[in-house]
């Protein structure tokens, strides 16, 4: 079992103030914990559901280069760039840029976008037809893989084109970074996940996480596809407390809004070794996490009571 910390807030309780002297711990103490990868979130501003829209919030595609230069062996990615921010050429450009600064540890998170707000905040224009986001996802992949691949390269597409565009250096990958895919959509983002991703990213407790895992065994099926080839990341949150009496009172303090059906990994370390357990039986390789309120006492628990059982 793989281990992934999602860095979704840039507030931290024991911090300096100094926002990049802040990160740069973070993810420098991840790495010598023992964490296998660091994800940052891809948006203009803080999502309500983890913070306030005023809080202070990085741009992923400048921190990550960043990240990559004060670490040595996590890997490092954004969970994930929605399509419409970017020129797809020009963000396989960045992306290529950053494997070469990570030494190879890129990962490639890549989704079809949907928080509608902030396109609206940006001046981005937002199309409500899902199926359209997902058909300019898919062919993003298409122009971003080749690009990556061949030089110079041309695409004419639907929503996409390049005219003989030269991308030196290509990532230092092979045959391309891990495209981890967003979304877990039983149609259309499934089946775009069997045809061109390395990895997915589940959601919910186990038992959810079974049967999205079979939709994805179909798709590969009918694909021609071997689903053990894709990596089975999931993400959830993590409130960790010594005793259960403890553990209610940082409920009552991080969730004021009380325990969603998706959060799984909430409870006494004891339980979380229980959970993780479950995660890992039903396929799970690669479990992501945040640590609610970046909480320093949930965070050292995990590492040192859960972690360390799965190492």
């Amino acid at each position: 079992m793989k281990f992934g910390l999602r860095n979704v807030s840039y507030v931290y309780p024991n911090g300096t103030g100094d926002i990049w002297a802040d990160t740069k711990a973070h993810i420098q103490r991840a790495e010598r914990d023992g964490f296998d990868s660091f994800w940052v979130m891809d948006h203009f501003y803080q999502l309500p559901s983890h913070g306030s829209e005023h809080e202070p919030f990085l741009d992923a595609w400048t921190v990550l280069p960043a990240l990559a230069a004060v670490t040595s062996q996590i890997r490092i990615g954004a969970m994930v760039s929605p399509v419409a921010y970017r020129n797809p050429a020009l963000l396989a450009r960045m992306a290529s840029s950053l494997d070469h600064i990570s030494n190879g540890r890129m990962n490639f998170g890549f989704g079809g976008g949907g928080y509608k707000p902030e396109y609206k905040s940006y001046g981005y224009e937002f199309i409500d037809k899902g199926s359209t986001r997902l058909a300019q996802m898919k062919e993003a992949l298409q122009l971003i893989l080749g690009i990556w691949a061949e030089t110079p390269f041309t695409f004419h597409g639907e929503y996409f084109h390049v005219e003989n565009a030269i991308l030196e250096p290509k990532p230092l990958q092979k045959p391309h970074p891990p495209i981890l895919i967003g979304g877990v959509g039983p149609k259309v983002t499934m089946r775009i996940i069997a045809e061109l991703g390395d990895a997915c990213n589940l959601w919910g407790p186990p038992d959810e996480f079974t049967k999205q895992r079979e939709t994805l065994k179909r798709h590969c099926d009918d694909v021609g596809r071997d689903e053990s080839t894709i990596e089975k990341t999931t993400y959830d949150m993590v409130i960790c407390a010594p005793t259960e009496s403890q553990l209610q009172a940082k409920i009552s303090q991080l969730l004021p809004k009380g325990i969603e059906p998706w959060m799984a990994l909430v409870g006494t370390p004891s339980r979380l070794i229980d959970i993780v357990g479950e995660y890992q039986q039903v396929g799970a390789d690669h479990l992501c996490m945040d640590f609610s309120g970046n909480d320093p006492e949930s965070y050292q628990l995990f590492v040192d009571e859960v972690m360390s059982k799965f190492r």
